[in-house]
């Protein structure tokens, strides 16, 4: 059959381990075959990243910069052993956090509901999408120990030495630690317009979760921030809508989150973000089947991946020779977000419907039966379980009629 033409480029950017063999896979069997489209291919492997010194990462940012649409397969984050393995000349930061800084995005993970795959949550019959605050916070913190007695303060001393401003935190009288963070208005006001912007296109109502009761100035200026945008730019859309936006304190958000049955997007700080996406996967059943998508603040630009890694158990198998029973459904959903947004932003419907029937095939074929281990596993011992081979091979049966 004629190929469906893609009139604009997708950055394609290549990772590590199993997940890079996932990655061929879903281009030589889900993309290329059905699609004329060009690829600007990134290899974010460990090993070139440390051939170029980590610019390929950044290269790769601006490439999705300026082309609206990126997809990323899963890289590895080198500790102290894959230092050691990969003989690196330094510990590389996350490559995620690289292109976050560069595209000033959102984090929105949302989970792929099947319905014969046990939910721990078993009334989440919607999704539950969390929505990441990627800056600052205790990932930019600095911490000190404490040895002797004394006395921990904060202090602030503006540019011109004008302003200075200083507070004492604690007065020690035994050893213990101290840690200061941060985060900064425009970085929040952006993290705002992301998430209203994203329930805007989904229609599905937001709400804010912050401690603003005991931080009453640091999250304060989350919720007020947040209430200035929306006031001022999003009531009305979201009025015109039948949506709704709503701030609560964290413990109630997670109260709620339990009792509810999803459809809503919950904004989250950068800490309570990274804890709450992976509570909220486990929820649904499993890590595999969660969707990552990476938002601009005015919704134009997006970075979509699996939310999982780059599963080296399997990678270890494959390296032997062995077939594996490796999950690729959040992969291959990664590049269905990634062609959809390429479609609405081209005008090109044909794109978009084609992204929709390779999603709908993927969760059919899951309820009818035929899965990968893991979720064979969640299933029961009755559930019988493909190989990553057989799986695609079935999908793009599927596809072609």
């Amino acid at each position: 059959m004629p190929k469906i033409k893609v009139k604009n480029p997708i950055v394609d950017i290549n990772g590590d381990e199993m997940a890079r063999v996932i990655w061929d896979k879903i281009k030589e069997s889900l993309i290329l075959p059905f699609l004329d489209i060009n690829l600007l291919e990134f290899d974010l492997s460990i090993v070139n990243r440390n051939n170029t010194d980590d610019q390929v990462t950044i290269e790769a940012a601006k490439a999705i910069k300026k082309n609206n649409v990126g997809v990323k397969c899963a890289t590895i984050t080198p500790d102290d052993k894959r230092i050691i393995e990969y003989n690196l000349k330094r510990k590389y930061p996350s490559p995620n956090g690289t292109i976050r800084n560069i595209l000033n995005g959102t984090i929105f993970r949302e989970p792929i509901i099947i319905k014969n795959i046990p939910k721990i949550v078993n009334h989440w019959n919607e999704s539950v999408v969390i929505a990441r605050h990627a800056f600052g916070d205790i990932y930019k913190s600095r911490e000190i120990d404490i040895k002797k007695n004394g006395k921990l303060t904060l202090k602030f001393e503006s540019a011109d030495k004008k302003e200075v401003v200083e507070e004492t935190i604690f007065e020690f009288d035994s050893p213990g630690v101290g840690i200061s963070y941060f985060n900064i208005d425009s970085s929040i006001r952006d993290f705002a317009y992301s998430c209203f912007n994203f329930a805007l296109n989904r229609k599905i109502p937001i709400f804010l979760s912050t401690k603003n009761t005991i931080l009453q100035k640091y999250d304060e200026r989350f919720k007020n921030i947040f209430e200035e945008v929306y006031e001022k730019k999003f009531k009305k859309k979201f009025q015109e809508n039948n949506i709704s936006y709503q701030h609560r304190l964290i413990d109630d958000m997670v109260a709620c989150m339990l009792k509810w049955s999803g459809g809503f997007i919950w904004a989250c700080k950068n800490y309570d973000g990274d804890v709450m996406s992976d509570l909220v996967a486990q929820g649904y059943g499993s890590l595999g089947l969660m969707t990552s998508v990476l938002q601009s603040p005015d919704g134009k630009i997006i970075e979509t991946e699996a939310a999982h890694g780059t599963v080296t158990s399997h990678y270890r198998q494959h390296q032997n020779g062995l077939q594996t029973s490796t999950n690729p459904i959040a992969s291959i959903f990664a590049w269905t977000r990634a062609l959809s947004h390429r479609g609405e932003l081209d005008k090109n419907k044909e794109l978009e419907d084609f992204a929709k029937k390779l999603e709908n095939i993927c969760i059919e074929t899951l309820e009818n039966g035929e899965m990968t281990k893991d979720l064979a596993l969640m299933v029961g011992p009755e559930q019988k379980w493909v190989n990553t081979t057989q799986l695609f091979e079935t999908i793009k049966k599927k596809l072609e009629n």
